[in-house]
């Protein structure tokens, strides 16, 4: 209970009552009990993703407010909560994420996509690419942004398990295909990545143009959206088809 009431405290303004507790002051039962319920509130507050999600928006919302000099609603709408079940979702999850730009057409290419984590891998690939201009391929890919989870072939949980130029390959070829004055072109050299998820181009082209509305509260490829709603005694989730 007491490191529950410390962590609150440093995040929010506490109570009457716990500040009388932290001093050492209360040896009653009753207010003692009132203590133990206020902890609990804020112990389930403290775990909860909608609490954590409503204290980051209203924060940036206010920010936000303060900077354009306005009042009211800032955000679109709530937030989702999709969990990844498996290679599949995590790539086009990703990818979705750094094409926004290109999708929205505010920019032409990745390079200048700002504010994405593809924005940032290409700068670093491409910095250390001419500081070591005679080293090889296999070299450049370990040199990753220390930020972001690193991408290489190996068992690590902490390391996406693909190649950085399959990927970098992959979101080129997918920003090119999507881009609204491309036509719909696709390359007929489809990315090395595709083949190892096992996806037709088709396939992997909707679910990153419409990743959020693609999946329910799971993401996944059939196999795996199958497998997960079995788990959870559900005949079927939005995505399967």
């Amino acid at each position: 209970m007491d490191e529950v009431i410390a962590r609150w405290y440093r995040l929010y303004h506490g109570n009457v009552l716990v500040d009388l507790y932290r001093n050492g002051q209360i040896d009653d039962e009753v207010r003692l009990k009132r203590v133990q319920e206020y902890a609990q509130v804020w112990r389930e507050r403290l775990f909860d993703i909608s609490w954590f999600m409503r204290n980051l928006n209203e924060t940036i919302a206010r920010e936000a407010n303060k900077e354009d000099n306005c009042t009211g609603r800032y955000w679109e709408g709530r937030y989702k909560s999709q969990a990844l079940l498996d290679e599949t979702a995590l790539l086009s999850c990703m990818m979705y994420v750094d094409l926004n730009p290109i999708r929205a057409n505010m920019c032409e290419d990745l390079e200048h996509s700002d504010f994405t984590s593809i924005q940032e891998r290409i700068e670093c690939y491409r910095q250390h690419d001419k500081e070591n201009i005679n080293v090889d391929c296999t070299l450049r890919e370990r040199k990753q942004p220390t930020a972001l989870l690193p991408f290489g072939l190996t068992q690590d949980s902490n390391v996406i398990a693909f190649p950085l130029s399959d990927y970098l390959a992959l979101a080129d070829w997918s920003g090119r295909a999507i881009h609204p004055q491309k036509s719909g072109y696709i390359d007929a050299n489809v990315p090395k990545l595709i083949e190892v998820l096992g996806l037709s181009d088709e396939e992997w082209l909707e679910s990153i143009r419409n990743f959020r509305r693609h999946y329910g509260n799971f993401a996944g490829s059939e196999k795996a959206l199958r497998r997960c709603a079995n788990q959870h005694d559900s005949c079927w989730y939005k995505g399967v088809g």
